[in-house]
């Protein structure tokens, strides 16, 4: 049986989401990168545990990490959880590349 794939957002996910503009290219490829997430949870890189930002942790409770790569240096960080009939994705944040960087130490 296949499970049943939902996908949400972070209330930090969200509010930066919401202030992009929708014409916007950025938008319109993470708009893109949730539905394909819809699809296939597992299509972003799973993130190796000792590189776990200690916020992701604290804040979220995080069992898994993944980040899905956007163009021009963006990344999709997200979770997922699940139960026996439905897998969660939830985004966690939206950042360019430098941000990214800094949150992972590199």
């Amino acid at each position: 049986m296949k499970h049943k794939i939902s996908v949400n957002g972070s209330s930090e996910f969200i509010k930066v989401f919401k202030s992009l503009d929708a014409k916007s290219e950025l938008y319109k490829e993470i708009n893109n990168a949730l539905d394909l997430l819809k699809e296939d949870v597992f299509r972003g890189d799973k993130i190796s545990q000792d590189l776990w930002p200690k916020k992701y942790i604290r804040k979220y409770s995080i069992h898994t990490l993944f980040r899905y790569e956007l163009s021009h240096g963006w990344r999709l960080i997200y979770t997922i959880y699940g139960t026996k009939l439905e897998i969660i994705c939830t985004i966690l944040e939206v950042l360019p590349h430098k941000e990214y960087e800094k949150r992972f130490g590199y």
